[in-house]
């Protein structure tokens, strides 16, 4: 009984539920702005594509067998 009544005289920013169910999503909300923040200043790196590059990258295959498929058949 006494515990009830200590508690309901407390400010809610003494109730330490309050700092649990706030800092959830409060933290989220930082690592928001920190991934924001890394993805605007953080260059990404170019990708060469030319002919001599795409031939040699691990799409040849896929591209062998979307044309194979595509063909007709004899």
């Amino acid at each position: 009984m006494q515990k009830e009544a200590i508690a309901e005289n407390l400010p809610w920013w003494k109730v330490k539920m309050t700092w649990l169910v706030i800092g959830g999503p409060a933290a989220v909300v930082v690592a928001g702005f920190a991934t924001l923040f890394i993805a605007m200043n953080v260059a990404d790196p170019l990708v060469d594509t030319g002919p001599k590059v795409r031939a040699a990258t691990s799409e040849a295959p896929a591209a062998q067998a979307r044309n194979h498929a595509a063909s007709p058949k004899p």
